[in-house]
C-alpha cells in the first residue's frame, strides 16, 4: 500500500520582515508549513506501523526540487512533483486539481494525508476538493489515525467533543497540529534524501485560476511612549491599562 502526503511549499514565516506594514519576501527561504510537517509525521508513523511506502506529492515552483529534500529526509520514500513558476499564485481549486491528477498516477493508494490548512493562506479547502475529485471519503481534524487491514479508524477533534469514525480505504484525512511532534532528521537521513527517487510530472497548468493579492498589510501599531522611571510607575501604568490587578 502507498501512503500519500500532500505538502505545500511556502515562505519561511520566521524570516519574513515587515516594512511599511508590508511583508518583505525578498531572499526569504522556502520550506513546508508546520501543519504539513505534522501530516508528514503522521504518514511516517503509519508507514512504520504498516510497512507501507510513503510518497509526498507537491506542486510548486522550480525551487521545490530543493525544498522536497526536507520531506525525503524526514521519512518519505519518494516524491511526485508538479513544477511551474506560476503555481505559487494558484487558487485552491486549481491546486487541488493538480494534486488529484498527480495522485491518479500512483497505484494502490490507501490513505491521502493533508494538514488542516496551509501555512500561508490557510484556506483549508484543498484536501476536501481532492477528496471530491477522486470520489473518496474524507475525515477532517484528525488527532489520531490507525489502520487495521482495509479499515482506517480516525479520531476527530471537534469543538466540544471527540468523534471516532471508521472507513474503508482509500480515504482522505486532514490532520490537526496536535496530532504529533514532527521528528528532526538525522545527518545521515539528510544525506540520503538527495538519492531518493523524485518523479517530475508534466501537467497542464495553463488557464488555471490565479490569486491576486489586493492588500496584505500588518495591523497599525501606535506606541504611547510613556516614560517609566520607577517600578512603582510601571505598576501604575499597567494597572491603568487593565493589565495588572492589585
Amino acid at each position: 500500500m502507498n501512503i500519500v502526503v500532500a505538502m505545500k511549499q511556502i515562505p519561511d514565516l520566521q524570516q519574513i520582515r515587515i516594512r511599511n506594514r508590508k511583508p518583505i519576501l525578498d531572499d526569504v527561504a522556502l520550506t513546508f508549513g508546520n501543519i504539513d510537517k505534522n501530516a508528514l509525521e503522521a504518514g511516517v508513523q503509519l508507514k512504520e506501523a504498516t510497512g507501507s511506502n510513503l510518497i509526498v506529492v507537491s506542486v510548486g515552483t522550480e525551487a521545490l526540487e530543493d525544498t522536497i529534500k526536507e520531506a525525503l529526509a524526514a521519512g518519505a520514500d519518494e516524491a511526485y512533483l508538479v513544477l511551474d513558476d506560476e503555481i505559487g499564485d494558484m487558487e485552491s481549486s486549481s491546486s487541488a486539481r493538480l494534486i488529484a491528477e498527480a495522485i491518479k498516477k500512483i497505484d494502490d493508494v490507501g490513505i491521502i494525508l493533508f494538514g488542516e490548512g496551509s501555512g500561508d493562506n490557510y484556506s483549508g479547502q484543498v484536501g476536501s476538493r481532492v477528496a471530491a475529485i477522486l470520489g473518496l471519503p474524507q475525515a477532517g481534524y484528525a488527532k489520531s489515525i490507525n489502520i487495521n487491514g482495509n479499515i482506517a479508524t480516525v479520531t476527530r477533534s471537534l469543538e466540544d467533543c471527540e468523534e471516532v469514525l471508521e472507513a474503508e480505504l482509500p480515504i482522505v484525512v486532514s490532520v490537526i497540529a496536535d496530532i504529533n511532534e514532527p521528528r528532526i532528521p538525522s545527518v545521515t537521513q539528510i544525506l540520503k534524501a538527495g538519492r531518493k527517487p523524485k518523479e517530475m510530472l508534466e501537467l497542464d497548468v495553463t488557464g488555471d485560476s490565479m490569486l491576486e493579492t489586493i492588500s496584505n498589510l500588518a495591523p497599525e501599531m501606535q506606541r504611547k511612549q510613556i516614560e517609566i522611571e520607577t517600578i512603582e510607575k510601571l505598576l501604575k501604568v499597567l494597572e491603568n491599562e487593565g493589565l495588572l490587578r492589585r
